[in-house]
């Protein structure tokens, strides 16, 4: 028969660095970012941006506006690699 209690992460061996008392959830395990997860993200928000860029419009504004954010996106997607990259 299946418990009924959840069974914490501390119990379960996982340590987290969060403390409990500020995120409730981190007790299971449940907290914690995942940088690998947002930079795919960012990478496909910047594909996505540029894939606008065919379309029926005719005014060009709306181009300089979609590759502007595209290029800050990706600047900041390198900015950020860059950094992990060294040691602190």
């Amino acid at each position: 028969m299946a418990a009924t209690e959840l069974e914490s992460a501390h119990s379960a061996g996982v340590v987290t660095t969060v403390d409990t008392a500020e995120v409730p959830s981190a007790a299971w395990g449940w907290s914690g970012e995942s940088r690998r997860t947002f930079r795919a993200a960012g990478w496909v928000v910047v594909v996505i941006l540029l894939a606008m860029l065919i379309g029926n419009h005719k005014g060009k504004i709306e181009d300089i506006y979609l590759v502007g954010f595209a290029v800050a996106i990706a600047g900041i997607l390198i900015r950020d690699s860059l950094l992990q990259r060294k040691p602190r």
